[in-house]
């Protein structure tokens, strides 16, 4: 993993924002850039987001199609494993509900593997994907996300530490039983819950 750069000004965050402060967690005033391996360069001409496996209905969207599907704004925060927190986040992009609607899971379908740009790859239980703050972002507080920060689209799951919101996202594996992601399978916890400090296995 590297750190691009971490540079960031940290303090204690209870004061001021209480309950909303998972446990172990800091305030962070920057959003540092924590990658594993080279940021992918992607052409939105030849991008593709598919969605297949244990569903009714699998789905590939081209760039133009994915931005046609409704539009959501979800406020949230973000909580990283290695401690930082960024508060008040505002997030645009497409509701993974809305996704849903379009594909319907499986009964059997009850995970889901995330598969992104550059091979990384994430596991979620289709249950905390269904949350309504849960969704597909291009916009991070009005801007266009940066490349390095996972444009054009990355996954948000606010309850998950912030790994399970993977950068560069392309797809979405349904499936039948859980099975590990890149950091997972590398030591990281297999759910991620911020509140219960599951961070690692």
């Amino acid at each position: 993993m590297t750190f691009d750069p971490p540079g960031r000004k940290a303090r204690p965050d209870r004061q001021n924002y209480g309950d909303r402060m998972p446990p172990g967690q800091r305030l962070s005033e920057d959003w540092p850039v924590l990658t594993a391996g080279a940021v992918p360069r992607i052409d939105l001409k030849r991008w593709a987001f598919r969605v297949w496996g244990e569903v009714e209905e699998e789905l590939t969207l081209d760039w133009q199609e994915f931005m046609a599907l409704p539009k959501t704004t979800v406020s949230a925060d973000v909580h990283c494993v290695e401690g930082w927190s960024i508060m008040d986040n505002t997030w645009e992009g497409v509701a993974f509900q809305e996704l849903v609607k379009r594909i319907h899971p499986k009964p059997e379908g009850r995970y889901v593997m995330v598969h992104s740009y550059g091979d990384y790859t994430t596991n979620i239980p289709l249950e905390d994907l269904l949350d309504d703050n849960v969704l597909l972002a291009y916009k991070h507080n009005g801007q266009e996300l940066t490349p390095e920060h996972g444009w054009p689209l990355r996954l948000v799951v606010p309850k998950l530490y912030f790994w399970k919101s993977a950068k560069w996202v392309r797809g979405l594996h349904f499936m039948n039983e859980d099975r590990l992601g890149s950091w997972e399978s590398r030591g990281y916890h297999r759910r991620g819950d911020v509140w219960r400090e599951e961070r690692y296995s």
